[in-house]
Order: structure tokens, then sequence, then C-alpha cells
């Protein structure tokens, strides 16, 4: 089993990852956290029916009560009246101060987990167990939690930290192809922020990695997981260093709320996002345009994307919303080389109507 330690100014805790891992949580829980009475856990129905008596059996020696709190799939229902409805069962449940708060889903259960945990009686512990690509190398790792505003995504949340992410990989052999793909964007999105022997090897290996090659697979969790954790190791509230992981997520972000949340999956609207990064850092002059195709074609690999219907100028101020939004100019994650990204604060309005411009044109070209 591969451990790596998030390591914070305020709070250390291990991210595990291990095939099967599913089968042993609870010993590997009871080592973190101690004995539990009762545990409650948050998780969607459908993956509930399909790996619930795994997470059970699991404690079934231990004589642990698990209380499945079940919410309904999809980025729609990440609002605060959902929030509220959970905690309230857990306060009919008889949940305490002392209470353990699992997120057992994607990223969205997560998300909304992590903040119920914030909240509830001023903070309860709660851990990750992911069951998404996506959610396995990036939300479930460095803490941020919040749900969706009609305007804008993740506009509401806290930072609030797991106690530990347990990923077990033999849980994404039931996750439907586009599903994988889309979480795959965030994969060659960590590799052009942070390593560029990653993105080679995924330009090799990204053939069976989507055909479902478990060593494959829980290589590139690991690296995407240990890339992630250091630069949140390095910025826990994303004061500098962590905004690096905003890449492709300020157009990203606005194409999702555009199309209410409903047309593409999170990773399909970041993939556009990243599209369009890559024609602003070529129009700057600040990424080859040699080195910019080959994060397009490695990016497209993982599609084809869905096509959406959205206005240059509807996308635009749609960005106005993001929280990476400043009075004057745009805050901007630029990839500066394959393995090297920027943060910039002076991409003027102008500029990146040209990008969305011009994320569009590919859009009709290599959409579906």
């Amino acid at each position: 089993m591969s451990t790596i330690l998030v390591k914070t100014a305020t709070v250390n805790y291990p991210v595990y990852v291990q095939p099967r891992l599913l089968e042993t949580l609870a010993s590997h829980l009871r080592q973190v956290v101690g004995e539990q009475r009762s545990i409650y856990v948050v998780t969607s129905p459908e993956i509930w029916s399909r790996w619930g008596h795994l997470f059970q059996g699991s404690f079934a020696a231990r004589k642990v009560e698990i209380v499945p709190l079940f919410v309904p799939a999809g980025e729609r229902f990440k609002q605060l009246k959902t929030v509220e409805h959970l905690a309230e069962k857990m306060v009919l449940a008889g949940a305490k101060r002392d209470a353990l708060l699992i997120a057992f889903g994607g990223g969205v259960i997560g998300d909304m987990t992590g903040f119920l945990a914030a909240m509830y009686m001023r903070g309860i512990r709660y851990a990750q167990v992911p069951t998404t690509y996506l959610s396995q190398i990036d939300s479930s790792i460095g803490g941020k939690t919040g749900v969706n505003l009609r305007v804008g995504k993740n506009l509401v949340g806290s930072f609030h930290p797991p106690i530990a992410v347990f990923i077990d990989p033999v849980i994404l052999t039931t996750l439907p192809p586009k599903e994988l793909r889309s979480g795959a964007v965030e994969s060659v999105k960590a590799a052009v922020l942070g390593d560029a022997r990653f993105f080679a090897w995924l330009e090799q290996n990204m053939t069976s990695l989507l055909a479902g090659d478990q060593e494959d697979i829980t290589r590139a969790i690991e690296t995407s997981v240990r890339i992630k954790a250091e630069i949140v190791s390095a910025d826990e509230r994303e004061s500098g260093e962590r905004m690096l992981l905003n890449l492709g997520h300020t157009v990203g972000h606005a194409i999702e709320a555009a199309t209410r949340y409903r047309t593409l999956l999170h990773g399909e609207a970041i993939a556009w996002g990243m599209i369009a990064a890559l024609h602003l850092s070529v129009a700057r002059s600040a990424l080859s345009p040699a080195e910019a195709k080959r994060i397009e074609e490695l990016t497209f690999r993982l599609g084809p994307f869905p096509r959406f219907r959205a206005t240059a100028k509807v996308l635009l101020d749609r960005t106005a919303g993001d929280k990476k939004h400043l009075q004057t100019a745009q805050r901007f994650v630029l990839p500066v080389a394959i393995g090297k990204a920027v943060v910039v604060e002076d991409v003027t309005q102008q500029e990146l109507l040209a990008a969305i411009h011009s994320m569009l044109r590919t859009m009709k070209e290599r959409g579906v």
C-alpha cells in the first residue's frame, strides 16, 4: 500500500492507495481514529448498492453501526439545501460532536460531506473514500469543501481537511468509460503543472490506462496524488502556489454554470477550459506552439468532449463570478512549459474573450 502524506501548516493527514483497500477499510480506519461505535456515511443509492456490502463487511467483526445517508448523484444537487437535509438526518440519527462522517462517492459527495463536517455542531471529523477517478486524484485531497450557487461553482464553502483519504483503484472497474476519461483530464492537468516525465508516461500509457489496466491506473493515481499533495502542502489556503491547481477551471467552471451543470461532466468542462488556457498562453508567447499541441493532443485522447451551447460573451460574464476573479483583471493559470505553470493577475477581458473564441472554434472542429 502506498501512503502519501499531506503536510500543511495546520494539519497532516495520510492518503492511502491500495487495490482492494475497501475490503480492509475498517482496520485501516481504526489505525487513524481508534474504535468507533457508529459511522455516518454520505453516499448515493447507486454507490451503496454496488459497494455497500464490502464497505459494511469490513466493519462486521468490530460491531460498528454504519448509518448510510443517501443523496442523489449529480452536480445539480450540490446545494445548501442538500447539506441542510443531511444535517437534519444526522440529528435524527443521534449524531453528536464525536461523530465520524465518511464521504463515500465522487467529488460532489466528497465536497458536500466535507462542508457538512465543517458546519455540523461547529465541526466534526470526516474521512474520504472516493469512488471516481476524478475524486480519487483531486477533490478528495486538500480540504476544500463547499456547494454551488446558481451564479457560480463552490462559492459557499470552507477549508476542512479530512482525517484520512482511502483510495481503492478497484472501485474504478465499474466506472463508465466516459467517467474514467473525464477524471483522467485531471491527471493530464497534474502532469502539465509539475511533472514532465509523468506527462511523457501518460502519452505512452494512456491507452492501457483507459482500457482498465490496474497497474497503470494505480501508478497514475499515485503520481497525480503526489503532485497535488506537494502543492497543497506548500499552500493550504490557496493564497499562492495552490492556485496553480485551477488550471482550466476559470473557463471550465464558467462552462458548467452556463450549461447548468447538466451538459458536461466536470472533467469535460475542465478539458475545454484547458484548451482556452493553451490558446491564451500561446497568444502571450508564454508557451510554445509545439508544447501546446502536445498538451492539446493528449487532452483530446480523453475525448471526444461534448459540444455545448453558450456564446463567448456569456462565458466571459460567467467568469466574473469565479473566486479567482479580480476587480480590474482576471487571475489566470497559464502553462508555460510541460511540467510548469504560472499564475498571472493581468489577463484582460479582451485577452480572455479571444481565448474563449478560439476554444469555441476548436469545439466546433473537435467536439461531438
